[in-house]
């Protein structure tokens, strides 16, 4: 009898293409928007991309626990209609996005600002000043 090496390179990758890329398990076609963090001495800058989007689209607000939440929600609806032969078609998009962002101790949260522009939603989280206390003093000789 005459063993011969079995070919193990070749079925892996095709076990896995089989297992993931079928009907059963479609590839999942979402996209989250892009988010920027910036820090400078002043603020912390969030920047979420959101081409096409309108300021009534977010709800931007702090929850309970103190955390950021920002949401995005676009609805459209185009409907056109041909009278001759009472034909209605039906297009929708829809559009969703929630993100729960922790904020840093040292946010001042009451002062938080945002704003909608060139298809960026632009959240500006000022931080807190620690004012310094002055140590010097004159000391009384008792």
């Amino acid at each position: 009898m005459i063993m011969t090496p079995m070919m193990r390179s070749n079925w892996i990758p095709t076990v896995f293409n089989d297992l993931f890329d079928t009907d059963f398990m479609p590839k999942a076609n979402c996209t989250a928007p892009a988010i920027n963090v910036k820090e400078s001495d002043k603020a912390y800058t969030v920047e979420l991309a959101a081409p096409g989007m309108k300021k009534e689209d977010f709800n931007v607000h702090i929850n309970d626990e103190g955390n950021l939440i920002i949401k995005m929600e676009q609805k459209q609806e185009t409907k056109d209609e041909d009278k001759s032969v009472r034909y209605l078609r039906r297009e929708f998009s829809y559009s969703k996005y929630e993100q729960t962002l922790i904020l840093p101790d040292d946010v001042k949260k009451d002062a938080i600002t945002a704003k909608v522009e060139h298809g960026v939603l632009t959240v500006e989280l000022p931080k807190l000043v620690e004012e310094k206390v002055k140590v010097s003093r004159q000391i009384t000789i008792g």
